[in-house]
């Protein structure tokens, strides 16, 4: 005989049922007024980016790619091209194809909930502000002539001069000799994933019952991906770290 469902925790102040309407269809129509409005004052208030027609013999400095692949642009900034260009959007695409055979929480389906979802509504939302739309941002407004980072009130100029020395992490703790080095970085790059599912798998034992070890080690496989190119982004803005696992065949 099968059990029975367990009901679903009810939060204190919220109603266990909304209908669609008029809560959800009245909160998306002023969501669109409010996003309609802010666009067309935008569109009054600043001018377009149009320059001259183009020329093949002149190329544009910053040379951008279209606004929605901006962030994609930015993140080659701080990673090799086969890693910022090929493994990156593969590892996106993928984790998202992977997300309904690896999230099999029941909760959540066929009713939107916050409470009973907050961790993966907030690791979600991590993922596509912050290493998405952040980086479009960054891409659109403050990379300017050599793709050089210019804030908002500081005049792009085509002739600024950034002396920046960019160090390999190895490097920069002392490590000198290029077997050294690469052996100091895959430490560090297998440390980091090896530690990070160990102390994860600690964290979520009693998920790990209800989903299963392959479940489990993808998902956080694919989390520590995510942080990991946070964190490089950190290094390469705040410490001017290039590499961090240096290697004959490949950089990371």
């Amino acid at each position: 005989m099968a059990e029975a469902a367990a009901p679903r925790k009810r939060v204190k102040g919220v109603p266990e049922k909304l209908h669609v309407w008029p809560y959800l269809v009245r909160l998306e129509f002023l969501c669109a007024i409010l996003t309609i409005v802010a666009l067309t004052v935008w569109s009054i208030v600043i001018d377009a980016p149009l320059e001259e027609a183009a020329n093949p013999t002149k190329t544009p400095n910053p040379s951008k790619a279209p606004w929605y692949f901006l962030g994609l642009q930015d993140v080659l900034v701080y990673f090799d091209p086969w890693f910022a260009g090929v493994v990156a959007p593969s590892l996106i695409i993928v984790g998202l194809m992977l997300i309904p055979y690896l999230d099999v929480n029941p909760k959540g389906n066929g009713y939107y909930t916050y409470h009973e979802r907050k961790a993966a509504i907030w690791i979600y939302c991590f993922g596509f502000l912050v290493l998405w739309i952040a980086l479009i941002i960054m891409g659109v407004f403050l990379r300017g002539p050599g793709w050089n980072l210019f804030m908002p009130w500081q005049y792009w100029d085509p002739h600024k001069v950034v002396a920046l020395v960019n160090v390999d992490l190895p490097y920069a703790f002392g490590v000198r000799t290029y077997n050294g080095a690469m052996l100091f970085g895959g430490a560090v790059v297998l440390g980091y994933f090896g530690v990070g599912t160990v102390i994860y798998f600690f964290m979520e034992r009693k998920a790990l019952k209800n989903v299963g070890f392959l479940r489990m080690f993808l998902k956080i496989e694919l989390f520590l991906v995510m942080m990991a190119i946070v964190i490089k982004i950190i290094l390469r803005l705040g410490f001017n770290i290039k590499y961090v696992w240096v290697t004959p065949w490949f950089n990371i």
